[in-house]
């Protein structure tokens, strides 16, 4: 039964990883495993309490999102063409994710499938670093349709629990020619229309399965979640100026041996 000490919990694992390549939804399926949480409410837990993290970055980048309210002359990512561009990146995952829906939820959310996403992610992070690097771009205004609706393409990778939205984001526009700093920042600009579709989406088709407490319980997992995805975002983008993403590729194969050779079934 989730109680305020596990939505603590699953707020702070939320924040931490839903920036970074190593999968939110995979730690919070794992998480869920080990406090023994199961079952239709305890997804949709995990999936609403992703509005803080949305929130975190969107206060952090709140100039460029206000930009795409109120257009700025001096920047190309703004107003309808940032809209645009932001719209061509979730299209692919927005509507293969509503064909998958169902079967991601009864297939994929288990520790097993997690724990080989998490492996095959890290090798493509191994691949994708050893690259020629052939940069292209390097900042949000130099942001193309095409490279926006190539990066929504490797965005469907994330539909697979465990590969993570980040790291199929990131990687992708690397692929696509934009350096890591960028592939970064837009990764997580992109990252708040496809998580408040989805958000919001689970929300209407399975909030009869929350009663009126189980909202203080939302509301700890929200408000935790913003305070760890604030700190995790700040120190991810200082961190990927300098350092490539192969620590997280590491991270990610330790952690699906773990799941694999000890991980409650």
């Amino acid at each position: 039964m989730l109680t305020w000490y596990s939505a603590v919990i699953l707020g702070i694992v939320e924040g931490l990883t839903e920036y970074l390549p190593i999968s939110s939804t995979g730690h919070l399926i794992l998480t869920g495993s080990l406090l023994d949480l199961s079952g239709p409410k305890q997804a949709s837990f995990d999936i609403i309490i992703q509005l803080g993290a949305i929130l975190a970055v969107v206060v952090i980048y709140r100039d460029r999102f206000m930009g795409l309210i109120r257009p700025d002359s001096q920047r190309s990512f703004s107003g309808i063409r940032g809209l645009w561009l932001l719209f061509l990146t979730s299209l692919p995952a927005s509507l293969l994710g509503l064909l998958v829906h169902k079967a991601i939820k009864q297939y994929l959310f288990g520790p097993t499938t997690v724990a080989l996403a998490l492996g095959v992610g890290a090798i493509l992070i191994f691949i994708v670093e050893a690259l020629p690097k052939k940069v292209r771009f390097t900042g949000l205004d130099e942001m193309t349709p095409k490279l926006a609706l190539g990066i929504g393409f490797f965005q469907c990778l994330s539909l697979w629990p465990g590969f993570s939205r980040s790291a199929s984001t990131i990687m992708g526009a690397m692929i696509l020619g934009a350096d890591r700093r960028l592939a970064a920042e837009y990764s997580f600009v992109a990252a708040v229309p496809i998580m408040i579709a989805a958000t919001g989406f689970d929300f209407v088709k399975n909030h009869n399965v929350f009663s009126a407490d189980d909202l203080v319980l939302l509301g700890i997992g929200f408000v935790v979640s913003f305070l760890f995805a604030w700190l995790a975002v700040k120190w991810f983008i200082r961190l990927v100026q300098n350092v490539s993403l192969r620590p997280f590729a590491w991270y990610r194969i330790v952690l699906a041996v773990a799941v694999v050779l000890f991980w409650p079934a």
